[in-house]
């Protein structure tokens, strides 16, 4: 997936414009890149195009201290993606799920499955359903 083909389809899960899919974007990953352990960001990141991959990327740990996942819950997670990038906290509810859906779709799904066994099942919530389309499926 490409960097423009992933923030249109934010874009279009979240209902908002290509600038604000952006900012949703960026702020979802650094997040994510919090919560989750380094090597699992490391394995999601190598899937993502230029300009995405590294978001979910930290720098190594100063020598001699290891870095691990931080813990927090989901209403924690949107808090902190409101906070990194001044974005309206029920806007950024709407963009965590669209960016998890996206990011579901641009990569392997053991990866994707591996990333969210690291997250509270409150975040499998957020994501929509394979082959949904807005979050409904067709007929519905």
């Amino acid at each position: 997936m490409e960097y423009e083909d992933f923030i249109n389809a934010v874009a279009t899960r979240a209902k908002v414009s290509t600038d604000q899919a952006a900012t949703l974007t960026r702020a979802t990953l650094e997040t994510l890149g919090d919560r989750i352990s380094a090597g699992k960001a490391d394995d999601l990141a190598y899937q993502l195009p230029e300009g995405l991959d590294d978001l979910l990327r930290k720098p190594p740990p100063l020598q001699g201290r290891t870095e691990h996942a931080k813990s927090f819950g989901f209403e924690e997670f949107v808090r902190r993606v409101a906070d990194r990038h001044t974005v309206d906290r029920s806007l950024a509810g709407v963009g965590v799920g669209a960016v998890l859906t996206t990011l579901r779709e641009a990569v392997s799904r053991d990866d994707f499955e591996n990333a969210m066994a690291q997250l509270p099942k409150e975040f499998r919530q957020v994501v929509e359903p394979v082959g949904a389309a807005g979050g409904r499926r067709p007929g519905s």
